[in-house]
């Protein structure tokens, strides 16, 4: 029963406007919802006390608040990173993460049920595809910890989202854009869009349509290799995209927009983080607009694959920074509570 009934969160505007028409509701009906929705952040109907009793029925017989449902949780000692297993209406799983900071806090999110592109070091990618997420369970994820976090908590609500949870976002754009477009728009959550990083593993035609879009989202670009056949290992779709395709999509897309690309790069022992590949890092990245994430890899529970030492990531990124080339490694967080993408939702399955 509950999947016949329309998604509100998967709604446009346009889409609430035509629908509370055509219940014969007055225009200014679909203000106060979307308002409800993504100002006030209502979490049930009988909290949108302006609207009038029938429609608040009515809204609960036909239409679903309730996409995705907390399934298990995991949470730093410090509290200051907690990932949440979420059960969608179909039964499926999905992960989302909580990270909190001094001047902020963010949210990453999915963007589909598991991830096809099969990247070796992703515990996601090794179990395969699903389903894309529709816009709204993509919202909904952001929502909910939105609810938790806004005043008059101490902490301030959700300022930052990071589209780098389970899945390839460029893979499922149509909805990714429409849940970009929901949370930008002024009328509710009115989150900026440079607020809003969106992390590709290097899908180069979606990354020309994202340029071509003029939407000032963040892209960040996971490469973890500067040479075809490494890359290729590790990140199966560089034998679709070859890095001279992906680095030239890059290219375009900040001629094109002025923004500069993040790059992340996850050091793995012994494998991606010696000398030399730092410097072909450089060649490669020479005169292009960007900055490097290194990231030490997060280990997943039953691959060999382990994180670089420090010292090895510090001389890598010293190798960057004499090649002229801005990196900063990235604090690693919980790696105590399988933060690192598909952990949990694989040990709960």
């Amino acid at each position: 029963m509950d999947r016949e009934r329309v998604a509100l969160y998967d709604l446009t505007y346009g889409r609430l406007q035509e629908l509370l028409a055509g219940w014969g509701e007055p225009r200014f009906r679909a203000d106060q919802v979307w308002g409800w929705l993504y100002r006030s952040l209502a979490a049930d109907f009988e909290a949108m006390t302006n609207l009038p009793r029938p429609l608040r029925e009515r809204l609960a017989a036909e239409t679903d608040l309730t996409l995705l449902t907390p399934l298990a949780e995991r949470a730093s000692a410090t509290g200051q990173t907690r990932k949440v297993l979420f059960r969608l209406r179909d039964g499926q799983t999905i992960e989302s993460v909580l990270m909190r900071y001094r001047q902020r806090q963010t949210a990453c999110i999915s963007t589909q049920v598991g991830c096809g592109l099969g990247c070796v070091f992703c515990a996601t990618g090794q179990g395969g595809l699903a389903r894309n997420l529709s816009a709204g369970e993509i919202v909904a994820q952001v929502l909910h910890f939105a609810r938790e976090t806004r005043p008059p908590n101490s902490q301030p609500p959700i300022s930052n989202i990071v589209l780098m949870g389970m899945g390839e976002p460029l893979a499922n754009y149509a909805a990714t854009r429409q849940a970009i477009a929901t949370l930008t728009d002024e009328r509710g959550y009115n989150l900026g869009a440079r607020r809003i990083t969106l992390s590709t593993v290097g899908l180069v035609p979606g990354i020309r349509r994202l340029a071509g879009e003029g939407l000032p989202v963040n892209l960040a670009v996971s490469l973890h290799a500067a040479e075809d056949e490494l890359r290729s290992r590790l990140v199966p779709i560089n034998r679709r995209y070859p890095l001279a395709e992906l680095m030239a999509a890059v290219r375009e897309y900040i001629a094109r927009t002025g923004r500069r690309v993040t790059f992340e790069y996850a050091l793995i022992a012994g494998v991606n983080d010696a000398p030399e590949q730092a410097r072909a890092l450089v060649r490669l990245l020479a005169g292009t607009l960007c900055h490097v994430n290194l990231i030490p890899l997060n280990p997943t529970p039953g691959s060999p694959l382990r994180p670089s030492p420090r010292e090895r990531v510090n001389a890598f990124r010293d190798e960057l920074a004499a090649g002229g080339i801005a990196a900063t490694v990235r604090l690693r967080r919980g790696i105590g509570i399988e933060a690192g993408c598909g952990q949990l939702r694989r040990r709960q399955t």
